[in-house]
């Protein structure tokens, strides 16, 4: 399963990190947030202290939103190709004062820098469809993942409804682009953004997939009416 060239998502999100949060919430109405509070449940645990590996973490959203939802000796690692996206992470870090709850490391995460079985979770939120070797980096998540360890995985989807579907597309082909491209000055970032939300496998091929590269129990949830979904798996 092919998708883009890693040396050029790097610098493409570079070229967004400083306007990436605040159309993320524009252009998603700001139901980006509430997606992320929903998956938050299959990750953070109150009572234990856990490893957790953020991949494709972007500005961090996701990964201090599972910090501020766990045991306050969580670590949580956010792992991204991005330099301008983990700078932006690491003020937001910072501004927090979890500094010492999350960490930032840069790197291709179809190739992570750690032995087998460091993490107790893994998730990405909105990222695996960027990534060129989408089988890769789904083995070498359950890789690092720890014997009952857990992969979360929230997607943007196009909605199965075929009158929501209409809108949708008519949004995100016309709408999101322009509106992106007003804002970031980056209308390309914009045209591929909706373009491989499209182009991403459907559920049913996507936990395929997924159980194909070694995953057991996995199970899938539609968020506001399939606009998002998230993926579980277990190791």
């Amino acid at each position: 399963m092919k998708g883009p060239d890693p040396d050029k998502i790097g610098p493409m999100f570079d070229s967004i990190a400083a306007d990436y949060d605040r159309l993320n919430h524009i252009l998603s109405l700001g139901t980006d947030r509430s997606w992320r509070r929903r998956a938050i449940p299959s990750i953070a645990d109150k009572s234990r202290a856990q490893d957790i590996l953020d991949a494709a973490c972007g500005t961090g959203d996701f990964s201090i939103a599972i910090a501020e939802a766990s045991h306050p000796r969580t670590l949580v690692t956010g792992a991204d190709l991005s330099d301008g996206m983990l700078e932006m992470m690491r003020r937001k870090v910072c501004a927090k004062g979890l500094q010492d709850r999350i960490n930032t490391v840069k790197c291709n995460c179809e190739t992570l820098p750690y032995g087998e079985c460091s993490f107790d979770r893994v998730t990405i939120a909105f990222g695996i469809r960027n990534f060129e070797n989408r089988e890769a980096a789904l083995k070498e998540f359950l890789r690092v993942l720890r014997p009952g360890g857990k992969l979360v995985i929230l997607e943007l989807s196009v909605p199965s409804n075929p009158v929501l579907r209409w809108g949708y597309n008519l949004y995100f082909k016309h709408m999101v682009p322009l509106i992106g491209g007003i804002v970031s000055g980056d209308r390309a970032a914009y045209r591929y953004l909706p373009a491989s939300v499209i182009k991403f496998p459907g559920p049913e091929e996507w936990k395929a997939t997924m159980e194909s590269c070694g995953y057991g129990n996995v199970c899938h949830e539609s968020f506001t009416f399939g606009l998002c979904r998230m993926y579980t798996g277990t190791k």
